[in-house]
């Protein structure tokens, strides 16, 4: 299932040259994958709630196709990898212009976190669901973790 969210870009998004800042690609894809967690029953509250948070390890950025003051700009979120217990993930978000090119693409790594061990922790069951339902890139596969 396609989950994507539409968003009018703001002047404080873009540098003197007129270029979207290389920080707001990846703000909004930040923002499109808290709105894809509360959809699937895991908002801020719950993760105070289980006192935990999503971290990162990596986060990548290709650009493609540059963006204009004022256009609107869609980011979708696709699943590229989850361990079994759902403790990590490889998550891929698109950025399309306002003609619909794809503008960038931005690959993050993450996990979550106990933030009172701030030790990595498996996530309640209910994260289960946001992922089983998430649209999988085509290369998607299972994280292993090493022991």
């Amino acid at each position: 299932m396609t989950f994507q969210v539409i968003f009018p870009t703001k002047w404080s998004d873009f540098d003197p040259n007129r270029h979207m800042r290389h920080t707001a690609y990846n703000e909004y894809a930040a923002e499109v994958r808290v709105r894809y967690f509360a959809k699937h029953n895991f908002s801020m509250a719950a993760f105070t709630k289980y006192n935990l948070g999503p971290i990162l390890f990596t986060e990548e950025t290709s650009f493609l196709k540059e963006i204009h003051v004022g256009e609107n700009i869609t980011v979708n979120i696709k699943l590229q990898g989850v361990s079994k217990n759902n403790e990590r993930w490889r998550i891929v978000h698109e950025v399309f212009n306002e003609a619909g090119k794809l503008s960038a693409i931005i690959k993050v790594y993450g996990a979550w976190m106990d933030l009172s061990k701030r030790k990595l922790c498996v996530p309640p069951k209910t994260t289960k669901e946001m992922f089983e339902f998430a649209e999988k890139t085509p290369d998607f596969e299972t994280i292993y973790l090493k022991k």
